[in-house]
């Protein structure tokens, strides 16, 4: 008789199913990196190839023979996949695996639950998360019977765990709506105030660890939370920066960072956070220049923009992270343009560790505001330039 695994809390084995999409991460390094993030050890990653999910395993029987023979060797407590499971295939799969399952979205909606630090932040969370755990009741509490008939919170004659547990989430998703309803409220008459004041209003966009809430200090000098991990920032912060080239205060907030295959539940639990891009009159889209995947990366935020409503505000494009290229990969000039959805728009490169390029970025936000101002005229695009040896 074999001796029983013994499991390591938080040894996770990553899956990645490549259905030949452009975007597929062949060395799973995002989603080690949000493995790592949630706070789980990845022990193992495996990928393989289908033409379609399998309905049942996602991945097929013979894949989850050998992800289950991974994880066993490993001593792995859970499995993660870098796609979205239906609630059927992660039942499936547990059953299968003899481990705990976790597919991407509930890989993100741990790291937004750990990070949330405001009010509103945590509200939105827990809308999503409530949202995704109403379509898991089947998998979780299947294998609880019938209770007896009771009243209250033991639910009606003959109704079942599922069934009570289904009335009991479904109520706390209306209570957490309608307290998320009451501070969208409070944040739209803080925005209308700044309106009020003619105030020119803009918002850090990107990626997930490009280094905007570095960017955000290093303009307002700012003590906004930022590390070199996904998501560091989940709550909007907005400050005041004084331009002393035109004489006028700005108001600029940090948003939270994007991320491929964003789940919708976040998407719309965040609609307010995200207002601040959809009525900036300047997005800053920052770019982290250092990393390769980051013409995906740009795709994936103008998407979530657009989703949003966001894709029409004009945007300045702000690689950052100078400092870490190569010197052979250093722009030449500091400044140029580059096509955006079909349209061109500015670029400029700063490290906002080092401070390179953030006067000229200054400069650049100082005739905007002043461009932005009532009765201005319109303002006139940068010069293109020629560059070598830049990241496209």
């Amino acid at each position: 008789m074999s001796e029983p695994i013994t499991r390591r809390e938080g040894a996770a084995v990553l899956v990645g199913v490549d259905f030949g999409l452009p975007h597929f991460d062949a060395d799973l390094e995002e989603l080690g990196l949000l493995a790592q993030t949630a706070g789980l050890m990845p022990v193992e990653r495996i990928t393989c190839k289908r033409k379609a999910p399998d309905a049942a395993l996602f991945v097929g029987s013979g894949k989850a023979d050998e992800i289950k023979a991974a994880a066993d060797l490993h001593g792995a407590s859970e499995v993660v996949f870098d796609q979205a499971l239906s609630p059927a295939q992660q039942r499936n799969l547990e059953r299968h695996l003899g481990v705990a399952v976790y597919d991407r979205t509930f890989l993100i909606l741990e790291i937004f639950a750990q990070r949330a630090r405001s009010h509103e932040g945590k509200l939105q969370v827990e809308l999503a998360r409530l949202q995704y755990l109403s379509t898991r009741l089947v998998r979780r509490w299947s294998h609880l019977e019938r209770q007896r008939g009771g009243i209250g919170a033991r639910g009606g004659p003959g109704e079942t765990q599922i069934e009570l547990d289904r009335r009991m989430i479904g109520d706390a998703i209306r209570r957490t709506r309608e307290r998320l309803t009451k501070v969208r409220k409070q944040r739209g008459t803080q925005r209308r105030q700044r309106e009020r004041r003619d105030t020119f209003n803009i918002s850090l966009v990107g990626y997930t660890n490009a280094g905007k809430s570095s960017l955000f200090n290093a303009l307002v000098k700012a003590r906004a939370y930022a590390a070199d991990q996904l998501f560091a920032t989940l709550d909007t912060t907005t400050r005041h920066l004084y331009l002393g080239e035109t004489g006028r205060r700005v108001s600029i907030s940090d948003t939270v960072g994007f991320i491929r295959e964003l789940p919708h539940g976040l998407v719309d639990a965040f609609k307010a956070t995200l207002q601040e891009a959809v009525d900036a009159d300047l997005l800053l889209h920052v770019v982290d220049a250092s990393n390769p995947h980051h013409p995906e990366q740009i795709e994936e935020v103008q998407r979530v923009l657009a989703e949003i409503g966001a894709d029409q505000v004009p945007q300045l494009l702000v690689f950052n992270k100078l400092d870490a290229l190569e010197p052979e990969r250093r722009p030449v000039r500091m400044s140029d343009e580059m096509e955006l959805d079909g349209v061109r728009v500015p670029r400029l490169f700063v490290s906002a560790h080092t401070g390179e390029g953030l006067p000229a970025l200054r400069e650049e936000l100082a005739r905007r505001a002043a461009a932005g101002a009532p009765g201005a005229e319109p303002i006139a695009p940068p010069a293109q330039t020629e560059l070598q040896g830049v990241p496209h």
